[in-house]
């Protein structure tokens, strides 16, 4: 039953319910109450700084980034989506409770047996015609380009003009807005670039699409599981890297597929996938078993075996 963020329902719910499960930090005030039991998921694997681990950065002094180990004390366990990310999560959230690896529950769906009739369905509701390349573009928000802490500009470096006047003819482009992101895609871009950004399940969206765009999210982490190919638009690289962020690991020798600077590169990247695939096949393996060596479709279970412990 769903319930609206901060009516007098979702109180209630946060006051009584036995369980609660979060991706991200609960309100400060929360305080846990005995018998009560908070299971943090987060929401990804970090491979980009967050928290105490953006030191020296120019997000270092942005207050909804800042480190909360003060929150953490409000949780029971905190899960990690792999090996790779348990140390970062614990040294950039200062936390030093109970922790477990468990893979990440919202992969399980890249690896259900329906994950085929669930995928038609979705391109089906977006549109996607039957023989067209559903490209999903997803763009990190740049922290220093804001409204506020809680809305973001859209950062969208691709040139839309150009990519449809290449690529309109058998490709369709979802572009997926982080949910901090308050700008949307303008209408008049449609039907080759459709804003999907308020689509409910993100993971549905990496069932749908035959091939991800990104530049730093995690959700490459999570589209792994797919064995699809990925592109990485990335002209601010270095500025992302050295200046405003930063990584939690070595991003240019682990990423899974080109870094492209424009949106040439981009369109050419397109036109030859196999070609994307085949070089970039040994650093794919490389990702794939770093990040998603837990990610089996199992993560949910796991996670409910703690509930009912």
């Amino acid at each position: 039953r769903a319930v609206v963020v901060g009516s007098a329902a979702w109180h209630g719910a946060l006051a009584h319910s036995h369980w609660i499960v979060t991706n991200t930090h609960l309100p400060r005030w929360f305080v846990r109450r005995a018998g009560q039991r908070v299971i943090q998921t987060w929401h990804g694997t970090p491979l980009k700084r967050i928290g105490a681990d953006l030191a020296g950065t120019l997000c270092a002094g942005l207050a909804h980034l800042a480190p909360r180990p003060r929150l953490g004390r409000q949780w029971s366990v905190l899960l990690s989506p792999n090996a790779a990310s348990t140390p970062v999560l614990r040294s950039a959230l200062g936390y030093s409770g109970k922790l477990l690896e468990t893979g990440l529950p919202r992969t399980d769906a890249l690896h259900a047996a329906d994950r085929d009739e669930v995928a038609a369905a979705v391109r089906a509701r977006l549109g996607v015609e039957p023989g067209r390349t559903a490209v999903l573009y997803a763009p990190t928000p740049r922290d220093h380009l804001a409204y506020d802490a809680s809305h973001h500009r859209l950062h969208l470096p691709l040139d839309l003009e150009l990519a449809r006047g290449a690529l309109a003819g058998d490709h369709v482009l979802l572009v997926r807005g982080h949910p901090l992101v308050a700008d949307r895609l303008p209408a008049h871009h449609a039907p080759f670039a459709v804003d999907v950004s308020g689509y409910p399940d993100a993971t549905e969206l990496l069932l749908a699409a035959d091939v991800l765009v990104t530049d730093y999210s995690s959700l490459a982490a999570d589209f792994a599981n797919t064995g699809r190919p990925m592109l990485f638009l990335t002209p601010d690289l270095a500025h992302y890297r050295d200046t405003l962020r930063g990584f939690s690991l070595d991003f240019e020798a682990l990423v899974p597929g080109p870094l492209l600077s424009s949106t040439g590169e981009l369109i050419d990247a397109l036109g030859d996938l196999p070609g994307v695939g085949r070089a970039s096949a040994g650093a794919y393996a490389d990702f794939r078993e770093a990040f998603c060596h837990l990610d089996d479709g199992g993560a949910a279970g796991r996670v409910a075996e703690l509930l009912l412990e």
